[in-house]
């Protein structure tokens, strides 16, 4: 269960029944929460993040059928992009990381963002 004190998202409508919990009614800034396993913050909740996949209707029942399930790369072209983790105004289902959404690229909106990675050079 993911709960208020692990994510920013609307804790009036937690996941499987669990305990309520907060509602900020907006975003917060990176590092509120604690960093996961993999030293990452707000993977879940606090704002759409824009994935480079694009939206296949039928990409769950593809990958059922080829029995892909490790690193999904989605449909090769579309119309739609992918958007995943959940927002500060969504019930705890969205921010599960088996829950996709998608927009049109040329979408903006105050509970979408991205992620910006820096890898040091070597």
């Amino acid at each position: 269960n993911l709960t208020t004190e692990q994510a920013n998202y609307n804790g009036n409508y937690p996941y499987n029944g669990n305990v309520k919990g907060k509602y900020l009614e907006d975003t917060t800034p990176v590092g509120t929460y604690e960093l996961n396993d993999f030293g990452l913050y707000d993977m879940h909740g606090n704002v759409w993040e824009w994935c480079s996949d694009w939206y296949g209707e039928k990409y769950y029942e593809e990958c059922k059928i080829l029995g892909m399930v490790e690193n999904p790369m989605g449909a090769k072209k579309g119309n739609y992009k992918v958007l995943r983790g959940g927002s500060w105004g969504n019930f705890a289902r969205s921010c599960r990381s088996a829950d996709r959404n998608y927009y049109t690229p040329d979408n903006r909106d105050y509970f979408i963002g991205f992620r910006l990675v820096c890898s040091p050079v070597s």
